[in-house]
């Protein structure tokens, strides 16, 4: 799954630090996800969304398609 929040996370101006502390979670946290190396919990995806108002859908991006 490709996700954009580094780039929501520059446009706010924070470093991995602060959004980390944000979202009480850790800085090795933020840069596993955005280097794709850890997919969030669903709490923290919401949690990252509200934070950026925004829909988790705008961060996340899922291009798994079901079969026919």
């Amino acid at each position: 799954m490709e996700n954009r929040l580094k780039q929501f996370r520059e446009s706010s101006g924070w470093s991995q630090g602060e959004l980390a502390r944000r979202l009480g979670v850790s800085r090795q946290t933020i840069n596993a996800v955005e280097t794709d190396k850890y997919d969030p919990s669903l709490p923290l995806a919401l949690r990252m969304a509200k934070l950026f108002a925004c829909s988790v859908p705008e961060i996340f991006i899922d291009t798994w398609e079901p079969e026919q």
